[in-house]
């Protein structure tokens, strides 16, 4: 990466410990969007990658400087791909972790099918009006426990259940979440493509 400075687009607390781990190697200053007073962008699409790049360019605009943006959320087979872009709000506007975990559970009470993914876009822009921002992808399959297991991580990871491993995204120690999970893979997709474009 050939920049000094990078501006994470989020506010997201577990988003920004994850983001800011993953880049600390490449020796760039990360700040988070809340340095520059930059409030969060509206985020109105259907698609992660549409409001990941909606959040980069709203981010390089206010703070100036290159700015990296996730969107991710959690894609359940039974519920059609559900809750994805919506995963934040799935048990309502400004819900805690637990509601949305709850809220889960309730929806698939009587669904055998457990499968889903984490998907995770990240959008890299130089400046606000970029015209060829970097996008990469990843993904991260697992299945819905009926009940919470472990007590690190965020969002849906107590209830992630990752079949290979025996154990539950929220019990995975945060190094070897932050190898195996769908922001690590797609921020190693969007290092390959920095080093395509030089």
């Amino acid at each position: 990466m050939r920049f000094r400075r990078l501006v994470l687009a989020s506010n997201n607390a577990g988003k920004l410990a994850e983001l800011a781990a993953l880049v600390a190697p490449f020796a760039i200053e990360v700040l988070p969007q809340s340095a520059f007073a930059v409030s969060e962008a509206k985020e109105p699409h259907i698609t992660f990658v549409e409001n990941a790049l909606a959040k980069a360019r709203h981010a390089a605009a206010h703070a100036g400087a290159p700015a990296l943006a996730d969107d991710s959320g959690l894609c359940v087979e039974a519920l059609d791909g559900g809750p994805g872009v919506r995963s934040a709000r799935l048990a309502g506007e400004s819900a805690s972790n637990e509601a949305n975990n709850k809220r889960l559970v309730e929806l698939l009470h009587d669904v055998d099918d457990r499968r889903a993914h984490y998907y995770c876009v990240l959008v890299l822009v130089r400046r606000a009006d970029d015209p060829q921002p970097v996008i990469a992808e990843g993904e991260w399959h697992g299945e819905i426990l009926r009940v919470p297991r472990g007590r690190g991580g965020f969002g849906y990871d107590p209830l992630f259940w990752l079949p290979q491993l025996g154990c539950s995204a929220a019990e995975l120690p945060a190094e070897r979440k932050n190898e195996l999970s769908h922001r690590a893979r797609a921020f190693g997709r969007l290092v390959e493509r920095l080093r395509e474009i030089g």
